[in-house]
């Protein structure tokens, strides 16, 4: 069941017993600053399974679950499309919000639910937490020292055939609401945004290669279904502090060699590790050692281990509820926090918009970079 509970943890009512409720439900049992008191989901099997695998856990439908005295925090792992519904829900309940990411499907829901919490008094967080892991915050870490000098540019690449391989019941992915930009793009764009600052205008392109796809897992397997929306998007992101981001999502491609993501600066450049974990390798290459210029240069060899200098470490899904309820506790502001996914929300649909319209778009948010994590801390101890 998990270790020693802090008495003053966060008591956290979990809404959503789906897949990725798993990977939560891991983490917190070993999350001292967490306690799980109260499952909710529209299967209670899935709700009864959940609420097992934490001790005193009980099963309630979701209007007694918001009325609980003993749940002060809901944990929203329900589809996309009711992430704004059952947050405002919880506001209006009193219950502090983290939710599964994106905060909501457009960027006048998510500010709904932002405004609502403001005018509560209460904490709205919201995923991706991986980039509160040691892989991105060694990375902030370095841009910070000045390891590769002024920062001025940086790619991100998110490249698959497509989830229908693997998702016996994928048909939402191609569906408004659904495809690689708001699917995987909160990973890519919260880590630009932690390394680089916010971003201020987008330009971007979108395409839609096949109209249908075929399932490949499952009881629908070899059943086609329609494409509504464009599977592939690229996006030019300005940050406000001048560096210039290129972000490829596509669910259209087979295999490629490109990194997850590269930052260049005036003194040399980093290998970021794929935004959707929370650890791995940063590699550095910085000028300064560089080999002389010849057609024989060996920059390759360059490249260096950067090791472990910042970010959580162990860290898995959920500790960026554990940072909330840390800062709540503290008195300062968490780092997974609803102004960040709110301007990441709004990157994707102006990038969308930009695409769908042909021009370039400003942004109507922006936000702070959340305080890093400086040195490495293991929130389990």
């Amino acid at each position: 069941m998990g270790g020693q509970v802090s008495p003053d943890a966060l008591r956290v009512g979990v809404v959503g017993a789906g897949v990725i409720s798993a990977q939560y439900s891991a983490c917190l049992q070993r999350l001292p600053q967490l306690r799980v008191t109260a499952v909710s989901d529209l299967n209670a099997e899935r709700a009864g399974a959940l609420a097992g695998e934490h001790e005193g856990a009980r099963v309630l439908p979701l209007p007694e679950l918001l009325a609980s005295d003993d749940v002060d925090v809901v944990l929203n792992l329900t589809l996309p499309s009711a992430h704004a519904d059952i947050a405002l829900q919880a506001i209006a309940a009193g219950k502090h919000v983290y939710g599964e990411k994106p905060l909501a499907t457009s960027v006048a829901e998510g500010r709904g639910v932002v405004e609502a919490a403001a005018a509560a008094g209460l904490r709205v967080g919201c995923a991706p937490d991986t980039v509160l892991g040691t892989g991105v915050q060694t990375a902030r870490a370095l841009v910070d020292a000045g390891e590769i000098g002024v920062p001025h540019s940086a790619t991100a690449f998110m490249t698959t055939p497509g989830h229908e391989r693997w998702h016996p019941q994928p048909d939402f992915y191609y569906q408004p609401g659904g495809g690689p930009l708001l699917d995987m793009g909160p990973y890519y764009i919260t880590s630009l945004v932690q390394l680089l600052g916010p971003v201020e205008r987008v330009v971007g392109v979108s395409w839609r290669p096949a109209g249908t796809r075929t399932i490949g897992q499952g009881p629908r397997a070899g059943e086609s279904f329609p494409v509504t929306i464009d599977s592939s998007v690229a996006g030019v992101l300005v940050h406000a502090s001048g560096a210039v981001s290129t972000l490829v999502m596509s669910f259209d491609t087979w295999a490629a060699r490109l990194p997850r993501i590269e930052v260049h600066g005036t003194g040399g450049s980093l290998s970021v590790p794929d935004p959707n974990h929370f650890d791995g390798t940063v590699s550095l290459y910085s000028a300064a050692s560089a080999p002389a210029p010849s057609p024989d240069a060996d920059h390759e060899a360059n490249w260096r281990d950067a090791g472990v200098l910042a970010g959580y470490t162990g860290a898995g899904r959920g500790y960026g509820l554990a940072d909330l309820a840390l800062a709540a506790r503290e008195g300062r502001p968490h780092r997974a926090n609803d102004e960040v996914a709110l301007h990441v929300l709004d990157v994707m649909e102006s990038v969308q918009r930009a695409a769908d319209t042909r021009t370039s778009v400003e942004l109507s948010t922006t936000c702070r970079r959340p305080e890093p994590v400086a040195t490495p801390v293991e929130l389990t101890a």
